[in-house]
């Protein structure tokens, strides 16, 4: 193998692990995100988007590129605006993890940060109208739009969804995180078409709206929206799973004393799982998505300060239920 020469080559797209922990009559094949150069599944959207928005023309070197995240992506265009010799801002609210939010700075991001809530309670379509107020009075902005930029979707169509195809002679259940959405449509998608015998399972966050569900607060980034993402529309789905964010914190917890430290994304799309298990026949092939590792949440997940602090109150009050 060639030694990489830029720094984004540094995405691997076949990383796995199988475990025997997590199901009792079942091993879950883990697809490891983790590994690559921003530390999660958002560089393979980030490039693909801004590749796209490069070979059309539309930006340039020195040109200012402006996105919504609550992290992963953030840090992910964060890199790729340092490579490519464009300035970043990031648009965040305060549940942005430390970690990221020095990540993106280091990378020479700005970043802004909403501290208004929504009409769902969360901070996503306050961000978004700041950054439309921002791109319809400065022209020099060009908004990536992961929520209705369906080159975000391509991404995982093109390369997550047909290394996992690839890797194993028949899927029973494949487990799919909802976030922005553009992972589980670009898979989903992918996988009615080439395996439709393979039962797709959404899992997302409860207090997230993006499936219709009630809106609640939510702490942990990553998964879950307060506003429903247009590129949604193209997921394909058989089931949805809810997990509480209580029961994230918990199976990542318990992962981290296996020497395993997930993402809050990863520990709910497991914990999801763990939810289903009921319905998985025993000795099918189930297989995941890990967006990222944990090393970011030391500060919230990991900490029991923090989890004291926020979720024991949070949950006594029946404000996610």
């Amino acid at each position: 193998m060639e030694i990489p020469r830029n720094p984004l080559e540094l995405v691997f797209d076949d990383i796995y692990i199988s475990l025997d922990t997590i199901l009792e009559n079942n091993i879950v094949n883990i697809k490891l995100e983790g590994f690559s150069i921003s530390g999660s599944i958002k560089i393979k959207s980030a490039l693909r988007m801004v590749d796209r928005l490069e070979m059309s023309g539309k930006i340039k070197k020195g040109d200012t590129l402006i996105e919504s995240s609550s992290g992963n992506l953030g840090v992910a265009l964060s890199i790729i605006s340092a490579v490519r010799g464009y300035k970043f801002v990031c648009v965040t609210d305060p549940n942005l993890l430390s970690t990221s939010e020095n990540l993106m700075k280091a990378y020479g991001t700005e970043i802004v940060k909403i501290t208004e809530k929504d009409e769902n309670g969360g901070y996503l379509n306050s961000r978004i109208k700041y950054i439309k107020n921002i791109v319809s009075k400065d022209k020099s902005f060009t908004w990536i739009n992961q929520y209705e930029n369906i080159d975000n979707v391509d991404a995982h169509y093109s390369s997550t969804a047909p290394s996992i195809f690839k890797k194993f002679q028949k899927i029973d259940y494949l487990f799919v995180g909802a976030g922005t959405t553009g992972t589980l449509s670009g898979v989903s998608r992918y996988f009615k078409l080439k395996s439709p015998d393979t039962k797709i399972i959404a899992v997302d966050s409860v207090g997230s709206v993006t499936f219709g569900g009630k809106s609640g607060k939510r702490l942990i980034p990553g998964l879950g929206t307060s506003k429903v993402p247009p590129i949604s529309k193209l997921s394909i789905y058989d089931e949805i799973v809810y997990v509480a964010e209580q029961d994230t914190i918990n199976l990542c917890k318990q992962l981290s004393l296996k020497g395993l430290l997930f993402g809050g994304s990863t520990g709910t799309i497991l914990s999801g799982i763990c939810k289903y298990k009921n319905e998985i026949k025993a000795d099918a092939c189930v297989v995941t998505i890990s967006p990222d590792f944990g090393n970011n949440y030391l500060d919230t997940i990991y900490n029991d300060e923090w989890t004291n602090k926020y979720f024991n109150k949070i949950y006594l009050q029946g404000e996610l239920a």
